[in-house]
């Protein structure tokens, strides 16, 4: 039997993370070649991190910049947060499922090729005056 489950569940709601976020799952890009595009957006400012994805010349710029989009449509249609307000607090890529694939070489061999998958999250917050 569960006991305390109505104050357990209010303390989760209470506790849970009220910022902004967006999450894109199974992106077919490696999560290593994600994550040195996010490292370059982290921090910056809404505006600022929208560009800087609109000018680098990476594979993994396009789905991270419909997830920063994503995230900054929830902080304005479901909180009604500015989005000139917003800044990237936190972003992070984790390890999806691997598509796992054959190689037929000669005399018979056969190679793995990992075809790697992540989960990009993005979540926003507002900026201190």
């Amino acid at each position: 039997m569960a006991t305390r489950s109505r104050e357990k569940s209010k303390a989760r709601q209470a506790a849970a993370d009220k910022r902004p976020y967006a999450i894109a799952k199974y992106i077919r890009i490696s999560p290593f070649k994600v994550r040195v595009v996010l490292d370059n957006i982290r921090g910056k400012d809404l505006n600022e991190a929208i560009g800087i994805l609109e000018a680098t010349p990476k594979a993994a710029c396009e789905p991270i910049l419909k997830v920063v989009n994503s995230a900054a449509a929830n902080a304005e249609n479901n909180m009604n947060l500015a989005r000139g307000d917003l800044y990237v607090a936190e972003c992070f890529a984790d390890d999806g499922p691997t598509l796992k694939r054959v190689r037929p070489m000669s005399k018979g061999r056969a190679y793995r090729i990992n075809k790697r998958t992540c989960h990009i999250t993005v979540i926003l917050d507002v900026k201190n005056a």
